[in-house]
C-alpha cells in the first residue's frame, strides 16, 4: 500500500509516514476549512490581546498614578536633583508685617495632559532642608525711605541666586507679595516702595521678572493661594478620584455642560491668627453670592476648560483673633468697671485684695491688666460655660440668616458632606494643654476645656513645670488657655454655625509633615498657564512618542503576537501549496492511477523531506 513519509532533521531527527487514502482529508482541506481554521486561531490571538494586554496595561497605568500620588509625599522630603535639566524653578517673596521670607520652588517638566496641574513642590538643599530665608524687619518699615527696598530684599534673592543653577535663572520666575504690613500704609508710599524694586531688582538679577510681579495683595487674594496650597498638598485638585474618596456635584460657572460635574470634595479652611480670623471654602453650587466674598478663578493652563474652575468664599474678620479678642474683652472689663465705680462711688479691681472675678480665667489665678494709669486686678473663676456666654456679644452675630461673624454673609455650608482643616490657633487651643488636635469632637473638647478651666492655678503651674504640656506651649498658653478655648468654641459654633455634632473638622499645624504656606497656593496660580509650553512641545513629539512609551510596556505581547501570526500565515500558506499540488497530480493521472488512490493499492513511496 503506498504511504508517503515525512522527515525532519531540524531542530531533532524525526520521521512519520500516512497511507495515500488519509493524506487528500488531511493535506487537502477545502477552502473553507481553511478559512474556519484561520478565523478561529485569529479570535484566540485577539482574545489573548484583550485579556493579557489590555488588562495588564490598565492594571500598569492605574498602579503607577497611585504609585506616584502616594510617592510625592515621601520625595517631597527629598534632596533636589539640582542637575536635573527638566527641573524648573520659582521664587515668591512673601514681604510680611513683622519681615519677608523667601520660598523656593521646584517642578519638573508637565506631562503635556492639560487635566493636571504642575508638581510644585518646595526645594530642599543637601540637609533636606526647605530653600527658605527670613529677614526683619518688615518692609513697611522702609516706608519714609523706599529707595532701600531693593537694598532690603537684596541678602534673599541673593540667597535664592546660589540655589539655583544660573543657566535657569532666566526663565524662573520670581513673585513679590506684600501682606498686612504693607496693606496699612498710604498708597503713595505703597507705590513708592514697590517701584523700587520694578526699578532695581531686574539690573542685579536675571530672573524672569516683570512688573506685575509685585504687587500688594488683598486678604482676600491671601485666603484663596493658602486654600489652593493646602488642597493642593491634599491632593484635592486630582480628579481622578478612587472608590471610597468623597465627591461633590460642582455647578462650574460658565460651562456649556447641564449637568452637574462630579470631582474631588475641596477642604475647606479655618485659621485663627493672633489678630484676625479668616475662614475659605468651596461654594460648590451656584448661588447669588456677594462678589466681593467670593473667589472665581481658574487653575488649569486652558481658559476654555472648566473642570479646574472653583468658586470659594473668602471673609478675614480683623479683630477675631485670639489676642485681638483678649485685648477688646479686657478694654470692655476695664471701661465697664471704671464707669461702674465712678457711678457708684466703688473701687472694685483697684487693689490685689478686691479683684474682679474673670470666669475665663483658670481658678485662683491672679492677672493684671490695663495700663499704669488705669490699672485694674483680676482673680479667675474658672467657668467655662460662663465665659462662653460673656464672649456671644463680642461675635457680633445679627439676627438674619446666613450670616456670621460681625453680620457678614456666608454661603450654606453641606454640613453631611464637607470637610474642614483648622489652623493656628484652631489648633493651638485644642493641642498644646488638652492634647487633643487631630479630629475634632465639640462633646469631648467642651468637657476637657471646662476640666482645664476648674483647675487651680497651682496644680496648672505643677503639671507645666513636669513637662505635661506640649513643648512649645508657655505659661502665656498656659494663662489665656480657658479664654481662647471658649473662644474658639464661640466662634466655630456660633460665629460660624457649625453643628455641634460635626465630624469633619481636623485641627493641625502641619499637612503630610509639612508647613504649607500661602505662597505655594500663589506660584501655583501664577504659574498655572507655564504648562502649555510643555504641552505644545509634547504635541511636536506626536504619536511616536505616546507609540514609544507603550511599547516599552507591551513589547513583549505584540512581538508574541507577531511571530504567532507569521507561523500561522506559514501555515496556510503551505496548505494551500499542498492543495495545488494535489489538484496538480491529479490532474495529470490516469484513471488506473486514480484507483489507487480510491482503493488504497500499492504504490511507490514518495519521500517529502522537510
Amino acid at each position: 500500500m503506498g504511504r508517503i513519509s515525512f522527515s525532519c532533521l531540524f531542530p531533532a531527527p524525526w520521521h512519520f509516514s500516512l497511507s495515500s487514502q488519509v493524506l487528500p482529508r488531511l493535506l487537502v482541506p477545502s477552502l473553507r476549512q481553511l478559512l474556519f481554521i484561520g478565523l478561529v486561531l485569529c479570535l484566540i490571538g485577539l482574545l489573548y490581546l484583550l485579556l493579557v494586554t489590555g488588562k495588564g496595561h490598565a492594571n500598569w497605568t492605574r498602579e503607577e498614578n497611585h504609585f506616584h500620588r502616594h510617592l510625592a509625599r515621601v520625595t517631597d522630603v527629598d534632596v533636589t536633583d539640582t542637575s536635573n535639566p527638566n527641573l524648573n524653578y520659582g521664587l515668591v517673596v512673601d514681604c510680611g508685617s513683622s519681615g519677608s521670607r523667601v520660598f523656593v520652588y521646584c517642578w519638573p517638566r508637565h506631562n503635556g495632559n492639560p487635566h493636571e496641574l504642575l508638581d510644585i513642590r518646595q526645594m530642599r538643599d543637601q540637609h533636606r532642608k526647605p530653600v527658605v530665608m527670613k529677614i526683619k524687619p518688615g518692609i513697611s518699615e522702609l516706608a519714609k525711605t523706599p529707595e532701600k527696598a531693593s537694598d532690603y530684599l537684596y541678602p534673599l534673592l541673593s540667597f535664592a541666586a546660589q540655589h539655583i543653577p544660573k543657566n535657569k535663572h532666566q526663565e524662573t520666575p520670581l513673585y513679590i507679595l506684600c501682606t498686612a504690613g504693607m496693606r496699612i500704609l498710604p498708597e503713595s508710599q505703597q507705590e513708592a516702595l514697590l517701584e523700587d524694586l520694578r526699578t532695581d531688582i531686574p539690573v542685579h538679577f536675571n530672573f524672569l521678572f516683570s512688573d506685575s510681579h509685585v504687587e500688594v495683595i488683598s486678604g482676600k487674594q491671601e485666603g484663596v493661594y493658602a486654600w489652593i496650597g493646602i488642597n493642593f498638598v491634599l491632593g484635592r485638585f486630582n480628579h481622578v478620584h478612587n472608590d471610597g474618596e468623597a465627591v461633590v456635584e460642582v455647578n462650574v460657572p460658565g460651562s456649556d455642560q447641564q449637568e452637574a460635574l462630579v470631582r474631588k470634595r475641596t477642604a475647606g479652611v479655618l485659621d485663627m491668627g493672633g489678630v484676625s480670623t479668616q475662614i475659605a471654602y468651596e461654594v460648590p453650587k451656584t448661588e447669588e453670592v456677594a462678589k466681593n466674598l467670593l473667589a472665581e478663578f481658574n487653575l488649569g493652563c486652558d481658559a476654555h476648560r472648566t473642570e479646574h474652575v472653583y468658586r470659594v468664599y473668602v471673609s478675614t474678620f480683623l479683630g477675631f483673633g485670639g489676642n485681638a479678642a483678649r485685648q477688646r474683652y479686657e478694654e470692655s472689663i476695664i471701661r465697664n468697671t471704671v464707669t461702674r465705680n465712678k457711678l457708684l462711688g466703688q473701687h472694685n479691681g483697684e487693689t490685689a485684695d478686691s479683684p474682679l472675678l474673670d470666669p475665663c480665667l483658670p481658678t485662683d489665678l491672679q492677672d493684671e491688666i490695663g495700663s499704669s494709669a488705669q490699672k485694674l486686678y483680676l482673680r479667675g473663676t474658672g467657668d467655662f460655660d460662663q465665659c462662653r456666654q460673656i464672649l456671644q456679644p463680642y461675635l457680633n452675630r445679627t439676627n438674619e440668616t446666613l450670616t456670621s461673624l460681625s453680620g457678614i454673609y456666608q454661603p450654606a455650608i453641606d454640613y453631611s458632606n464637607s470637610q474642614f482643616y483648622g489652623f493656628s490657633e484652631f489648633y493651638y487651643c485644642t493641642e498644646d494643654v488638652l492634647r487633643m488636635g487631630g479630629d475634632y469632637n465639640a462633646s469631648k473638647y467642651a468637657q476637657a476645656a471646662k476640666s482645664y478651666c476648674s483647675t487651680q492655678w497651682k496644680t496648672l503651674r505643677e503639671r507645666f513645670d513636669s513637662g505635661l504640656y506640649a513643648s512649645h506651649a508657655d505659661l502665656h498658653r498656659l494663662k489665656y488657655q480657658c479664654f481662647k478655648s471658649a473662644w474658639m468654641y464661640e466662634v466655630l459654633h456660633s460665629g460660624f454655625s457649625f453643628p455641634a455634632n460635626y465630624k469633619n473638622l481636623k485641627t493641625a499645624l502641619l499637612v503630610y509633615d509639612k508647613e504649607v504656606q500661602w505662597t505655594l497656593g500663589a506660584i501655583l496660580y501664577r504659574t498655572r498657564f507655564l504648562p502649555l509650553r510643555d504641552i505644545q512641545q509634547e504635541s511636536l513629539k506626536g504619536v511616536h512618542s505616546h507609540w514609544r512609551h507603550s511599547f516599552s510596556f507591551v513589547n513583549n505581547h505584540y512581538l508574541f503576537l507577531a511571530c504567532f501570526f507569521i507561523v500561522l500565515l506559514s501555515i496556510m500558506l503551505y496548505l494551500l501549496r499542498l492543495r495545488r499540488i494535489h489538484r496538480l497530480t491529479a490532474q495529470r493521472c490516469n484513471p488506473s492511477s486514480v484507483a489507487w488512490l480510491e482503493d488504497g493499492l500499492g504504490s511507490p513511496t514518495l519521500p517529502i523531506n522537510l
